[in-house]
């Protein structure tokens, strides 16, 4: 059926509007394509109706169903956000006249605390990556440089020569919503991304890290290797590559760095986005207190 769905004109310039106009990142259109096409397949099956001709009732029987099938509520969220520009979209191009969504109320959301790494955990997991095999002089670089810039997987594995500059240990990153920002990063990440390029081999691709076939690394790729280090060094297997940004963020607060430099070097375009990282570095102290406090 989705296959059907996605050949409908409106569909496709809806996935258009949000690449071209929105300008949107790859990923991120998929997240509302699939989501959209959730919506439609359950709209067809459920109400024998297209998607475009429901009204708020109809979609608050789609937010129970989904309730009702476990869905959590930040991906709940996340498919009303979808629908939601669905029809903002389909109004701006007056295939409708009222947005059913309008008013429509946002599910409570809980608030999940990211995982993190502690310091010496991020240190265990750089240690156990042997820099002397040319395909994990090609990881150490990887993870030297994602702990260092706390840059999006997506964006690590996109950075192209012409995005760094190694005179002045400073990435240039493109991030959601073709947003650019500038991040500096560390000695160690320069000496291992110089050793890398030692040992990279002429390629026409011009994506810094590239696969053992000179191609450039997909996300899941890069997190198989994770894996190994991870088995390597007896680490928590709920470690991800993204937790890597997330112990970025954490650490950076907890050495007393301000939230609004944290956001910048994130890329958050809203400060409550990286608010959450204060409260894993106020855990931390909490746990601090307890731990070394005579009457913690």
């Amino acid at each position: 059926m989705r296959r059907y769905l996605l050949k409908d004109p409106i569909t496709r310039s809806f996935i258009d509007y949000l690449f071209i106009e929105k300008g949107l990142s790859q990923n991120s259109v998929k997240s509302y394509q699939s989501d959209l096409l959730h919506f439609m397949e359950w709209s067809i099956q459920a109400l024998k109706i297209p998607a475009k001709l429901t009204t708020s009732q109809d979609i608050n029987k789609y937010i129970k169903y989904l309730f009702d099938q476990d869905f959590k509520s930040s991906s709940v969220n996340r498919k009303i956000s979808s629908i939601k520009a669905y029809f903002i979209f389909l109004k701006k191009k007056k295939y409708i006249d009222v947005i059913p969504t309008e008013d429509m109320p946002i599910p409570k959301q809980n608030k999940n605390l990211p995982n993190s790494m502690s310091e010496k955990d991020v240190e265990t997991l750089l240690s156990s990556i042997n820099a002397k095999r040319d395909i994990e002089i090609r990881d150490k670089a990887m993870v030297e440089l994602l702990y260092a810039t706390g840059v999006r997987v997506s964006e690590l594995i996109n950075i192209k020569f012409s995005n760094i500059d190694m005179n002045r240990n400073v990435i240039r990153v493109l991030g959601k919503g073709s947003k650019e920002r500038l991040i500096p990063f560390g000695d160690q990440a320069h000496d291992a991304i110089t050793k890398y390029l030692l040992i990279r081999g002429k390629s026409q691709s011009k994506e810094l890290f590239l696969s053992n076939r000179g191609k450039i690394l997909s996300r899941v790729s890069f997190w198989n290797r994770i894996k190994v280090y991870l088995t390597r060094c007896n680490l928590k297997s709920n470690i991800s590559p993204h937790t890597l940004r997330h112990a970025f963020a954490t650490h950076l607060l907890n050495r007393g760095a301000d939230l609004r430099s944290v956001q910048m070097l994130l890329g958050h375009s809203d400060l409550s986005t990286t608010q959450i990282y204060t409260h894993i570095a106020k855990q931390r102290l909490s746990d601090i207190l307890k731990k070394h406090h005579p009457r913690g």
